[in-house]
């Protein structure tokens, strides 16, 4: 996961200030100097990390140590302050046309995910009510149309292609198109190169000047680092772009991107791409991803991720059910799936205050085996499990591919934790368990 190698990294230089009562300029400047070595290390600009070290270093000298803070912790709070106003302050939101269709025009080299970045963007927009449609004007990369067409096909937004001709026309038609259809977002999908040439920026400003979109968003691969930086500056340059989209930071990227570009460019990160799944898009908050970056954890981004994924009114039926030990594999397959669409777990638990930046080994495949043995039962062994006589668990385990062991290990962990849940919400009185479900869907 991005941020791993600076997150340590920085815990460890801060971590040395521990003992201090009183932050003075040595001290302070020893753990910055350590700070600014894991700010180039991570790829991060060099005139963008001089200038942050400078200003931390500047508030946090001669500070007193405030209330039950330790000097450690004062830094953290000064330096995740810093981070923040770094990667831009607050979320930078999509902005609307004041006319019924919105256009919004992707750019970026070959190579940093346009295209599915501009299926996951069309699919978080359906999240949010809007009717999407994507457009492909990338002739030139072999298959790049049929790629726009599977994508948008997966997250159920119409695309609109006409084939290898001028990209501008294709542009233009498919705006006329997107008015008739009444569909009141366009995402144009553009050609990319290996590299910045003027003959890819002279024709993204011809489709710019015709079509007149409401926002340019630049895609870049976090994983190229600076190069990242120098890509978005290029390309700010030549079109004036409104935002950034940061893809593959769940890769082994360093993260100097995400902490230069917004500094380097003047343009906000709008989302990042947090792994391959089409739903795997998130805004872009620069407070959230700075606790991350110091391994305070992301709760808020996993409380959002839960109620999008956790329907309110099954989580009240589940609270239910839990009061009256009337919980069946049904609930608990129904519940798997949607932890799956929450992510991998890895990532859910990195943004568990503490966990970020550690070595967690977790096997991601491990609802696997339960989803398969509960698949394989009928419909009234799943509702009713007393009925799973010796018989039943073993054509159960023949028909999951696995062993009666497994049956019988995932119906025992089933009753104890069903049973955990009817003491849990018992004690909570005045149906206090059911608000909580309610207002943390996760917890379920």
């Amino acid at each position: 996961m991005a941020f791993e190698g600076l997150t340590e990294k920085l815990q460890g230089a801060l971590r040395k200030l521990s003992s201090k009562g009183k932050l003075t300029e040595q001290n302070v400047k020893e753990a910055m100097r350590e700070v600014r070595m894991a700010l180039l290390e991570a790829d991060v600009n060099y005139a963008v990390a001089k200038d942050f070290i400078k200003r931390v270093t500047e508030r946090c000298v001669g500070q007193e140590i405030t209330g039950s803070l330790t000097a450690s912790q004062q830094v953290i709070a000064i330096v995740r302050d810093e981070l923040t106003q770094l990667m831009g302050g607050t979320n930078a939101k999509l902005t609307w046309s004041s006319g019924p269709l919105t256009v919004y025009m992707l750019c970026g080299l070959q190579g940093a995910g346009k295209t599915t970045m501009a299926a996951k963007l069309a699919g978080w927009l359906v999240k949010q009510g809007k009717k999407p449609m994507l457009a492909a004007c990338d002739i030139y990369r072999p298959a790049a149309i049929k790629q726009l067409q599977v994508v948008g096909e997966q997250v159920k937004v119409p695309v609109y292609e006409h084939g290898t001709q001028d990209p501008v026309r294709t542009a233009q038609e498919a705006v006329e198109r997107a008015r008739y259809l009444g569909r009141d977002v366009l995402i144009i999908d553009t050609a990319g190169r290996l590299h910045i040439d003027t003959e890819l920026m002279d024709e993204l400003a011809r489709i710019k000047e015709t079509i007149r979109p409401q926002e340019i968003l630049l895609v870049v691969d976090a994983m190229t680092g600076q190069d990242a930086v120098n890509v978005a500056k290029a390309f700010n340059e030549k079109l004036e772009v409104d935002g950034v989209i940061l893809t593959k930071l769940d890769g082994d990227t360093r993260g100097g991107a995400a902490l230069s570009v917004r500094e380097v460019t003047g343009k906000p990160i709008k989302f990042s791409g947090i792994g391959e799944k089409l739903t795997e898009i998130e805004p872009f908050h620069p407070d959230r991803m700075a606790s991350r970056i110091l391994g305070m954890g992301d709760v808020l981004t996993l409380i959002d991720k839960a109620q999008e994924a956790f329907d309110e009114e099954a989580a009240d039926k589940l609270a239910r059910k839990a009061r009256t030990a009337e919980l069946t594999l049904e609930d608990f397959l129904e519940q798997m799936q949607s932890m799956k669409k929450m992510g991998g777990i890895k990532s859910m638990l990195e943004m568990l205050p503490g966990m970020s930046g550690k070595d967690i080994d977790v096997d991601e495949n491990a609802m696997k085996k339960p989803e398969a043995i509960i698949r394989s039962m009928t419909p009234r062994e799943r509702r009713n499990p007393g009925v799973l006589n010796a018989s039943r668990r073993k054509r159960i385990a023949a028909g999951s591919g696995t062993t009666v062991q497994d049956v019988n290990q995932l119906i025992r962990q089933f009753e104890q934790a069903k049973d955990m849940m009817k003491r849990m919400t018992s004690q909570m009185k005045g149906g206090r368990g059911a608000r909580m479900m309610r207002k943390f869907p996760g917890m379920k």
